[in-house]
């Protein structure tokens, strides 16, 4: 399935919107990973931890989002974002979303 951040696909023309379409992943880094990424933050710099946790979380929205179209008989997600909030202090909540499309060759 095609996933794009723009609204237009060169060479495509939207010939259906299904409409609006998201994943939602919430993850936890867990006791362990807190204590760790709290004692990589004092000496400072990137936090390994956190990155590879919230980069696999967006894999995952993104996984979702994917599935949702394709029940929804769509072949493209345009207009594709993330967001992301958190939850108390030790859980990300990662959305993904866009609009579910049906695309077809410019005629």
């Amino acid at each position: 399935m095609l996933v794009v951040t723009t609204e237009n696909v060169p060479g495509k023309r939207v010939r259906e919107v299904k409409g609006q379409v998201f994943g939602v992943v919430v993850r936890s880094r867990g006791i362990g990973g807190n204590i760790m990424a709290g004692l990589r933050s004092l000496a400072g710099g990137e936090i390994h931890e956190y990155t590879s946790l919230l980069e696999e979380a967006r894999r995952h929205a993104l996984d979702r989002l994917v599935t949702n179209a394709s029940a929804m008989g769509a072949n493209a997600v345009v207009m594709m974002r993330y967001d992301s909030s958190e939850i108390g202090q030790t859980m990300s909540e990662i959305v993904a979303y866009g609009t579910a499309v049906v695309l077809e060759p410019d005629a």
